[in-house]
C-alpha cells in the first residue's frame, strides 16, 4: 500500500475513533511500512496532542474504551486465578479488608471462603461471593453502579470510604505505567479508587501482566503510593528489575 505519511496518520485516527487501541505490528503489516516508520507515525500524533502512546501501540486521548466485565472475565482468566490465590495467603484471620470491584478481586473473594475476616467492598458481587460464609463479616458500600465494570462508584461511596479503615485494601486497575501510574478510563471510579487508597493500611494492586506498560485516561495515583504490586508470571525479568525502582512486586505462580 503507497501511501504518504499524512494520508496514513489520518488513517490511523480514523481507526481509533471507535476507542480501541491500535497495536503497532498491526499497524505496520496493513500499511506495509516498517514498524520504526508506524512508530514515528504515532510520535508526531502524540506530539500533536492527538493520541495518547501506550506499551505497543496508542488509544485516542479521546477514548475512554474499556472492555465489558465479561470480557474481562475470559482474558488471562488462569493468571487471575493465580493473582487472586496469592492475595487471598496476604490475608490473615482476624483482619479488615476491602476489596475493590474487579474480575480478578473476584476471583479473590472465592479463594478467601473459610477465612475468618472482615470485609468490606464496592462490589455486589464480591458481597454474594461470601454470601454462605457465616464466619465472614461483609460490608457493601453505597454509591452509583458503573454497569461495565458493576462498581459502586461517586460521591456516596466516596463520602462511606473517608470513615473506614482497613488493614489491607486489596485494588483494581486498567493500566499500570512506572511514569504515568496507576490508571482506569473514568474519571469518576478513578476518584473512587483514590478514596480507596487513603482508606488502607497496606495498598495492593492486583494486575496481571497484560496491563502493565500501559496507559488509560485517569490517572489514580503513582507507583510510589502502592505498598505491593501483585503479578503473574508472565512478566519478564528485565520489567520486574524496572517496576522493583517504584514499588515492592511479587509475582503469583
Amino acid at each position: 500500500m503507497n501511501m504518504f505519511a499524512e494520508e496514513r496518520k489520518a488513517e490511523i485516527l480514523q481507526l481509533m475513533e471507535s476507542g480501541k487501541p491500535v497495536k503497532v505490528g498491526d499497524l505496520s503489516q496493513r500499511f506495509e511500512v516498517s514498524e520504526s516508520t508506524i512508530r514515528r507515525d504515532l510520535q508526531e500524533l502524540e506530539n500533536a496532542g492527538m493520541i495518547q502512546r501506550t506499551h505497543g501501540g496508542a488509544i485516542s486521548i479521546q477514548s475512554s474504551f474499556e472492555l465489558s466485565y465479561q470480557e474481562k472475565e475470559i482474558r488471562f482468566y488462569e493468571e487471575k486465578q493465580k493473582i487472586a490465590k496469592a492475595a487471598a495467603d496476604l490475608v490473615k484471620d482476624g483482619e479488615t479488608v476491602f476489596l475493590d470491584a474487579g474480575t480478578t478481586t473476584l476471583q479473590m473473594a472465592y479463594a478467601l471462603r473459610g477465612k475468618t475476616f472482615t470485609v468490606a467492598t464496592n462490589s455486589m458481587e464480591i458481597a454474594q461471593a461470601f454470601a454462605e460464609d457465616l464466619q465472614i463479616e461483609v460490608m457493601v458500600i453505597g454509591g452509583s453502579l458503573r454497569k461495565n465494570t458493576r462498581a459502586l462508584v461517586g460521591f456516596l461511596a466516596n463520602e462511606m470510604l473517608t470513615r473506614l479503615h482497613f488493614d489491607k485494601v486489596f485494588l483494581a486497575a486498567n493500566a499500570v505505567d512506572p511514569d504515568f501510574g496507576v490508571s482506569t478510563p473514568n474519571l469518576i471510579e478513578a476518584e473512587t479508587k483514590r478514596q480507596m487508597l487513603k482508606a488502607g493500611k497496606e495498598v495492593i494492586l492486583l494486575i496481571d501482566h497484560s496491563k502493565l506498560w500501559e496507559k488509560a485516561m485517569c490517572k489514580i495515583c503513582s507507583l510510589s503510593e502502592i505498598n505491593l504490586l501483585l503479578t503473574d508470571d508472565g512478566i519478564e525479568d528485565e520489567d520486574v528489575k524496572r517496576l522493583s525502582q517504584y514499588v515492592q512486586v511479587q509475582i503469583s505462580v
